[in-house]
């Protein structure tokens, strides 16, 4: 083969390869930071969805919500996944997400959901993490937790800044209402440190740095089967625990609307349910318990769940945020 030959068939080949990855089509879906890391269950998500799909699944970290109301119609995303119900009202009332079409009655949520915009992908209840090595009688109840000696040492998150510090302050309007701030009052001694994220306050946690720390009620699930240690348990309380459930919603302004509609139906397949547990170290949204990973049927789960619609979040949320604020500045 002369040089000149060669020359024309590795530009060909070029050429050919352009072309191929020109036609293969782009779905753009925007997730949280945490989602799309070498931990969460992004990578693997990528995976399965393109060996079915034939096209490139191209994740966006940051901010869900309030970059996506900036972009407005602009935006890139085709689906954004990782929302939650506690910024679904304003999310509804952009006018930008349209119906899912996915089937519900395969879900198996421990609520009844027929929302047609927002689709479950897994849950979790907001719950207090303890260590069984140091803490051989956890609070049995919310008002055990209030009423225990000052010295246990508890550490929380901001609900200005985090999603499981807001939930908590739900949980307390919800079980206490207008007594909020005086049972905030009672648990504020307790509060060693108030972290922006989730990340810092387990991590103190997890030095011995606090006797209990807020989470979910799925986070023993980890230590059990990544660590394979069943010393850390959630206290499960007979007033309730507050329940949190992550979402996804298509664009209506997708310009890949039947890759949008193909990767909302992925979400409930048994391919995504069936990782996602230990992907996301929630519970899946609709795989029934007998098919859960050991580790999640050994969890201590709440009887009574607590939750607020989105209309309800969003009319009580200054209110609770308010009370938490008041009670710990004193």
């Amino acid at each position: 083969m002369t040089p000149y030959m060669k020359a024309f068939t590795f530009a060909a080949g070029c050429l050919m390869a352009s072309t191929a990855l020109a036609e293969t089509p782009a779905l753009t879906v925007y997730a949280p930071d945490y989602f799309v890391s070498e931990w969460g269950p992004g990578p693997k998500i990528e995976e399965l969805f393109e060996a079915e799909c034939n096209c490139d699944l191209q994740f966006k970290p940051g901010d869900l919500l309030p970059r996506i109301l900036l972009e407005g119609a602009q935006t890139d995303a085709d689906v954004v996944i990782g929302l939650n119900t506690d910024v679904t009202k304003k999310a509804r009332e952009s006018g930008l997400f349209g119906t899912h079409g996915v089937a519900l009655d395969g879900l198996t949520l421990p609520l009844p959901w027929s929302d047609d915009t927002f689709l479950p992908f897994n849950y979790g209840h907001t719950a207090f993490i303890y260590d069984t090595t140091k803490i051989d009688t956890p609070p049995a109840s919310f008002e055990a937790l209030l009423e225990a000696p000052d010295d246990l040492r508890l550490v929380i998150q901001d609900p200005r800044s985090s999603i499981s510090g807001l939930a908590l302050v739900l949980w307390v309007q919800s079980v206490y209402g207008d007594q909020a701030q005086e049972a905030w009052a009672k648990l504020a001694p307790k509060i060693v440190t108030v972290t922006r994220g989730w990340s810092e306050s387990y991590g103190m946690f997890t030095d011995g740095e606090a006797d209990m720390v807020l989470s979910y009620t799925t986070s023993p699930a980890y230590h059990i089967i990544a660590e394979e240690d069943e010393t850390k348990k959630a206290a499960i309380f007979p007033e309730g625990h507050y329940f949190m459930v992550e979402l996804a919603a298509k664009l209506k302004g997708t310009d890949q609307p039947e890759l949008a509609d193909q990767f909302m139906e992925f979400i409930l397949s048994e391919a995504f349910q069936g990782m996602i547990a230990t992907g996301n170290w929630s519970i899946p949204a609709a795989l029934p318990k007998d098919q859960w990973p050991d580790g999640f049927k050994k969890l201590n789960l709440p009887e009574k769940v607590l939750f607020y619609s989105e209309d309800e979040a969003a009319a009580v949320r200054a209110e609770a945020i308010e009370a938490w604020r008041a009670a710990l500045s004193q």
